[in-house]
């Protein structure tokens, strides 16, 4: 990327709590992730209760040697480097997520667990997944739908939504009216394989259905910084966290409450 590109994707992701970045894999080293994620899958019996987020195969790097290349990869690194995401490590595993063709989609949810935290209120990111793309995503094989600023903004289904995965979503009908739902603002997320997705995990995200006659399949990584401000932050500070106690305990929490303006 350039630095002008880099700026601009920086931005977005702030901004809208996401961002796409082509070309990160490799030809070479995306037939290699296929041919992984495959073998993995082969072997796995998904339990039911993950339905919607299909093979749901998680995989610790250090357990696998492809994996583990792929957290390692020079190329994502730079990326994040040139967006001033520099201080975010990966917590070490990856989850192969799929859309078999004609499974279900994927529920509205957002992935932060700590909004009890002051730090729930940070402009910048502090927990992101990182999503690898192995084959290009359209509307009909199940692509990502975000709904752009959610992450540092309320709006109405927040608070119509069930609590995320094993604390309510999982175990909820297809037809559900409000968490199947299209909503005015979302945005498809169209990718590339070989695509990198960076998305705050504060933002709220779904995917389609799948109604083609092929495996849709992406391989998610989790990525962290530290609970501090960051050192290339240079725009106004809230002051919850400029207050917070770094010290303090705070009990982790999937609903957000008034932290979420």
């Amino acid at each position: 990327m350039t630095p002008e590109v880099a700026m601009q994707k920086r931005k977005q992701v702030i901004r809208d709590g996401y961002c796409v970045v082509d070309d990160i894999l490799t030809e070479e080293f995306l037939e290699e992730l296929r041919e992984e994620s495959e073998r993995l899958i082969a072997g796995h019996e998904p339990p039911p209760d993950v339905r919607y987020q299909g093979q749901h195969v998680g995989v610790r790097g250090v357990d696998n040697p492809i994996i583990q290349k792929l957290l390692d990869w020079p190329q994502s690194r730079r990326a994040l480097e040139q967006m001033g995401f520099g201080d975010f490590e990966s917590t070490g595993g990856i989850i192969i997520l799929t859309k078999d063709p004609g499974e279900p989609a994927l529920y509205w949810h957002q992935d932060w667990m700590l909004w009890n935290d002051p730090m729930s209120c940070s402009p910048w990111p502090q927990t992101m997944f990182v999503s690898y793309y192995l084959t290009d995503t359209t509307i009909e094989n199940g692509c990502l739908k975000i709904i752009p600023g959610t992450h540092l903004n309320r709006i109405p289904l927040h608070d119509e939504l069930i609590p995320a995965h094993e604390q309510g979503a999982r175990f909820i009908e297809e037809d559900h009216p409000v968490m199947f739902s299209d909503h005015p603002d979302q945005v498809n997320v169209f990718a590339k394989a070989g695509a990198l997705v960076l998305a705050d995990a504060r933002v709220l995200h779904s995917a389609h259905r799948n109604l083609t006659d092929e495996r849709r399949t992406l391989i998610l990584a989790w990525h962290k910084r530290p609970m501090t401000i960051p050192d290339n932050w240079e725009d106004d500070i809230p002051g919850v966290i400029a207050n917070r106690d770094p010290n303090q305990e705070y009990v982790g929490s999937r609903i957000p409450r008034e932290l979420l303006g």
